[in-house]
């Protein structure tokens, strides 16, 4: 694949890019460095290679939900600085 300059700028559109015109060729040269590596990688046989999902070889391990002790409505909200009787009041941020 060849990243031409009408490439460079569609990409920069998409990513809500500003390209400075200096500095245009390096990004035209970088990019195209790049994609030849990818296409590099197409040349590996991975045949019997399963794909990986993830990077950590951890597993999830789950636990049982249980109640415990929580804290009580009253105290959360006298420590607030502003609420009513059931729930914390904030400054409205969102017309």
């Amino acid at each position: 694949m060849n990243i031409d300059r009408d490439t460079l700028h569609k990409l920069a559109h998409l990513a809500r890019l500003e390209i400075n015109p200096a500095e245009e060729q390096q990004l035209l040269t970088d990019l195209s460095k790049m994609v030849s590596f990818v296409e590099k990688l197409k040349e590996v046989d991975t045949t019997g290679v399963e794909p990986l999902t993830s990077m950590a070889q951890e597993v999830n391990t789950w636990r049982e939900d249980e109640v415990k002790p929580h804290l009580e409505r009253s105290i959360a909200l006298g420590q607030a600085p502003a609420h009513d009787d059931t729930f914390f009041t904030v400054p409205k941020v969102i017309d």
